[in-house]
């Protein structure tokens, strides 16, 4: 369904543009309809660039992203209306995303004038309270009310109900539960399983193993802006091939030890080189599981 080939992306940066910064290095991958493919990584990965440029809110410098197998890069303003039909993202701060001065429901409002203007009020008022019903929200309760009236969940939820009212095909969800407390975690991450097993596929980027390990079928784990390990999630997190997967699955806290009693010496990593070059290939190292070999 959607596809990233070959994705590069560099930033001019510096005086006048005169350096340049590779963020992302030849990315292959793809999400399947009714799967959550989760993207890990730490800060400067190029996780997050990889959604802002599935959403189209940053340029791909090289390489292709694909939708049923239509190149959806370098389009125009209708082409692009078009594909956010199917393609929608939801952020790491969902009170970021609502005009502090309007009520929350204005983002429905904004859908329905773009896409659905044929719809009567009374329709499109009906449609929207079952979408509403779907991401656990009582209507009565978050219609009509200011973001500051909300809590964070309610607001990230609404912004699902949002792209749902789109019926779209895929889902960019950016650490969007990172701001939220533990019991509304554990909400949005099953909604989000309810979704998958509805068809609608999830690219779920995050900093968080266990969230990844918990949500997703498959996991790529990137660094410097090139993957470096992906497969089954299963596999990959009890079986890491490569030694930045290794040490970051050691980082994990674990409840029935602590640190001091059995410290773990992470394992010694390449430093960051030249990014304009491609990176090490990633090689079969078993079934349904690829590991960087350079």
């Amino acid at each position: 369904m959607l596809e990233l080939k070959n994705v590069w992306k560099s930033y001019r940066v510096g005086a006048l543009g005169s350096k340049r910064l590779v963020a992302v290095r030849d990315v292959s991958i793809d999400v399947a309809p009714g799967e959550v493919l989760s993207v890990v990584g730490e800060s400067g990965s190029g996780k997050t660039t990889i959604g802002k440029m599935v959403l189209q809110l940053t340029s791909v410098t090289r390489g292709s992203i694909t939708l049923d197998g239509v190149d959806v890069t370098a389009k125009g303003h209708a082409q692009r209306k078009e594909y956010y039909r199917n393609v929608q993202g939801v952020f790491q701060d969902p009170f970021s995303s609502y005009n502090p001065i309007f009520k929350a429901d204005r983002v429905f409002e904004t859908v329905r004038e773009s896409y659905f203007p044929q719809v009567g009020r009374q329709e499109w008022r009906e449609k929207l309270e079952r979408v509403l019903q779907s991401v656990r929200l009582d209507p009565g309760s978050v219609l009509g009310k200011y973001p500051h009236q909300l809590s964070g969940g309610q607001l990230q939820r609404m912004l699902i109900a949002r792209a749902l009212l789109l019926d779209i095909k895929v889902l960019v969800a950016d650490e969007i539960i990172s701001m939220l407390d533990a019991s509304t975690r554990i909400d949005v991450l099953n909604l989000l399983a309810e979704l998958r097993e509805q068809g609608l596929g999830v690219l779920f980027v995050t900093h968080d193993l266990s969230l990844a390990n918990y949500i997703s079928e498959r996991v790529v784990i990137m660094r410097h802006g090139a993957v470096v390990e992906m497969g089954e999630t299963g596999k990959v997190f009890s079986d890491p091939r490569h030694p930045y997967s290794r040490n970051l699955l050691a980082s994990v806290p674990q409840l029935h030890r602590k640190w001091s009693d059995d410290p773990v010496e992470p394992e010694p990593l390449e430093p960051d080189g030249d990014r304009e070059i491609d990176p090490p290939p990633l090689t079969k190292v078993g079934d349904g599981h690829w590991a960087a070999t350079g």
